[in-house]
């Protein structure tokens, strides 16, 4: 990892009458233009993020999405839906007077990542994706129903079923929605423990808190619970299940690196396997003792390797 290092411009971008986009550049003004999108959706950006990019070539671009991190209103899901996000990210690329950029995503990341490409594949020289995510709905069921990784993780997945009803278990992404809009911030505050605790439980091979211990604040954890079961009962906004796979003909010529944990509970590898096979440009590096996590070793230096392989795409001026 390189050092981290404070951003050199920052600011807050209006994209709406309703959303202002909080954005940050680090290493060379002047360098190659890479642009990474954090997961949840709702997730947020941190300094961890910066230490991907070599300051001595990158010019690295990171934001927060709408509701997330110090994107302005914080939380909220007016008018927040990936088509949104699609457009803000051209906002933002405009803004910052780039011609084409690198991009890279985690998680929901690689999601919008992906979704970004195929609407406007012109301004995209590569993709480096991390632990692919499809938003197909046998994904959600795998993540949050009763079948899937709840198997494996039983009693994490016991303390997320807690607050809910009988009735609600049936229905757990809906469930939980209902009581993160709640008007009570006490209902709330309880959902977001819940799914928090539920998600980080899950993310690593070998998580570095006891369920017990793990904690998640209210005014911290807000927007990645609010706004990922937002999207994921509206099925991410997308007009069609499988809708990356089926429009992915719009990017066969784009390189793509995915670096994919072989223990990945979040977004199991099946999906990063079959977008490798749909892409005829794309690399699959699996990581044989990795989970999900960016901060496990495997994965870090997996990005770190696809970054230094991608510095060869600024050779060519095209």
């Amino acid at each position: 990892m390189f050092p981290a290092s404070e951003p050199y411009n920052q600011g807050l971008l209006r994209v709406s009458s309703v959303h202002s986009l909080y954005y940050e550049e680090v290493g060379l003004p002047n360098g190659a233009p890479i642009l990474f999108i954090h997961g949840g959706p709702g997730g947020g950006i941190n300094e961890y993020a910066r230490c991907f990019f070599d300051p001595n070539f990158y010019r690295a671009i990171l934001f927060d999405q709408r509701g997330s991190g110090k994107s302005l209103p914080y939380a909220s899901i007016q008018e927040n839906t990936t088509q949104d996000l699609i457009a803000d990210i051209e906002r933002l690329r405009k803004f910052l007077n780039i011609e084409k950029w690198v991009i890279m995503g985690g998680s929901w990341g690689s999601t919008l990542a992906l979704a970004y490409t195929i609407a406007h594949p012109e301004r995209v020289r590569g993709i480096i994706l991390r632990g692919v995510f499809l938003a197909r709905s046998k994904e959600i069921q795998w993540l949050y129903g009763s079948s899937g990784a709840a198997r494996i993780f039983p009693d994490a997945y016991s303390l997320f079923m807690d607050p809910l009803s009988k009735e609600e278990r049936s229905r757990p992404v809906e469930s939980y929605f209902q009581r993160l809009t709640d008007p009570s911030v006490s209902v709330q505050s309880e959902a977001v423990l819940a799914w928090n605790r539920w998600e980080s439980s899950i993310s690593q091979l070998i998580p570095d808190l006891p369920l017990e211990d793990f904690d998640s604040s209210y005014e911290d954890g807000l927007a990645i619970a609010r706004i990922e079961a937002h999207y994921f009962t509206n099925d991410s906004f997308f007009p069609s299940d499988n809708y990356i796979l089926e429009n992915i003909s719009a990017i066969q010529n784009h390189p793509c690196i995915i670096i994919q944990g072989r223990y990945d509970i979040v977004c199991p590898t099946e999906s990063a396997y079959e977008l490798h096979h749909a892409l005829a440009h794309s690399e699959l590096n699996i990581i044989p003792n990795a989970g999900h996590s960016t901060a496990e070793t495997g994965i870090s230096r997996g990005l770190l390797l696809a970054l230094e392989d991608f510095k060869s795409l600024y050779d060519d001026p095209s």
